[in-house]
C-alpha cells in the first residue's frame, strides 16, 4: 500500500450469483456469460441508487462499498427485490449476500481490513437469496431497520477471540405491514388477534402473552420446570417485547433453537426473537432422544 492509503468506515457488500457453475452447464459458456454479466450490471446500478460504488468484479461477484449501513443494508434489499422480478435472463437468477460495517483501508480504489474479508466470510454463509450480516452492522442501523434483522447463527472466526454473531435480513417478510381484511373499511383497520406463544415440554403446556415472561429451568420456582439433567436451575426465560416473544439463554451449557425453516442457533449467554413455529433443546444439541425438547408455537 501507498502513502496515500486512508482508513474510513463503510458498510461492504459481497453479492454473487448463486449456482453459476450449474448455469455454465446449461446455458453454456458464452450465454451463461452474458447472463451473469447482464444481473451484475443490474445490480451495480441498483446499489449505485444507494450511493454505493463498485470496486471490482470477481468472476460472478461484486464487491461494493456504501457510506453507511444503512444505505448498504437498503441496497442490498432492493437488488434482493429487483432479482425475484427479474425476467431479463433466460434463467432465474440468485445472488448470495454478505455485508459487514466497519472500518477499512482505502488504497487506489480497492479497500482491505478485517470488514472486508468479514463481509466475505457473510457471503460464503449465505445461500442463494440471503442477506447475512453481524452484530456490528445491526448496531448502526435504524432502529426500524434492525427489526427487519433476525439472529441467525454463531461462529468461531481464525485469528478472532470472539465469536461472531451472525444475523440474517428478513427482506421478504412484511411482518411490521398494516393488515386490512378484504371488504373492510380501508379507515379502520380490521381487528387482529393478539399473539400468544404456546411452548409444551413433555405433558406440560404453558400459555404466554403479550407483557408476560415465562422462566424455565430445573429449579422448582421456574414457571416451566424441566427434567434435563444438561439443563440449568435457572437456564432461561422467554420474554415479550414490543410485540415480539424473546427467548434469552442464561445458562452454562446453552440452548439450540431450531426454526421452522430448519435452521439451527447456538445461544449462549445471548437472546433470540422467535418466530413461527419450532423446539428448543436445552444444554445439548438435536439429537434423535426428542424426551426434553421444547416445542413452541406462536
Amino acid at each position: 500500500m501507498n502513502h496515500t492509503a486512508t482508513q474510513q468506515f463503510h458498510a461492504i457488500l459481497f453479492a454473487d450469483v448463486a449456482g453459476s457453475t450449474r448455469l455454465y452447464e446449461t446455458l453454456g459458456d458464452r450465454a451463461a456469460k452474458q447472463a451473469i454479466n447482464g444481473v451484475l450490471e443490474r445490480m451495480t446500478a441498483v446499489a449505485a441508487r444507494y450511493s454505493g460504488v463498485l470496486v471490482k468484479t470477481i468472476g460472478d461477484e461484486i464487491l461494493v462499498r456504501f457510506p453507511t449501513a444503512e444505505r448498504g443494508i437498503s441496497a442490498a434489499i432492493a437488488m434482493q427485490e429487483a432479482l425475484s422480478t427479474d425476467t431479463s435472463a433466460p434463467v432465474r437468477l440468485q445472488m448470495r449476500m454478505g455485508m459487514q460495517w466497519g472500518p477499512v483501508i482505502m488504497d487506489a480504489g480497492d479497500v482491505f481490513g478485517d470488514a472486508v474479508n468479514v463481509a466475505a466470510r457473510m457471503s460464503a454463509i449465505a445461500r442463494a437469496g440471503q442477506i447475512i450480516t453481524t452484530r456490528e452492522t445491526v448496531l448502526a442501523l435504524p432502529e426500524s431497520m434492525a427489526a427487519r434483522t433476525r439472529l441467525f447463527d454463531t461462529t468461531q472466526v481464525k485469528g478472532k477471540a470472539d465469536s461472531l454473531v451472525i444475523y440474517q435480513v428478513l427482506w421478504e417478510e412484511e411482518a411490521d405491514a398494516t393488515v386490512f381484511v378484504a371488504g373492510t373499511n380501508p379507515g379502520h383497520p380490521a381487528e387482529v388477534a393478539t399473539p400468544k406463544l404456546a411452548i409444551r415440554y413433555q405433558d406440560l403446556a404453558r400459555e404466554l402473552e403479550l407483557g408476560g415472561t415465562l422462566g424455565i429451568g430445573r429449579a422448582e420456582t421456574c414457571e416451566l420446570v424441566v427434567g434435563s439433567p444438561l439443563a440449568s436451575r435457572h437456564h432461561a426465560r422467554i420474554e415479550s417485547r414490543r410485540g415480539k416473544f424473546v427467548f434469552i439463554d442464561q445458562s452454562t451449557n446453552g440452548s439450540y433453537v431450531r426454526t421452522e425453516d430448519g435452521n439451527v442457533v447456538y445461544l449462549r449467554r445471548e437472546e433470540l426473537p422467535l418466530w413461527g413455529r419450532g423446539e428448543i433443546s436445552l444444554g445439548e444439541d438435536f439429537s434423535d432422544d426428542t424426551a426434553h425438547l421444547l416445542h413452541f408455537n406462536i
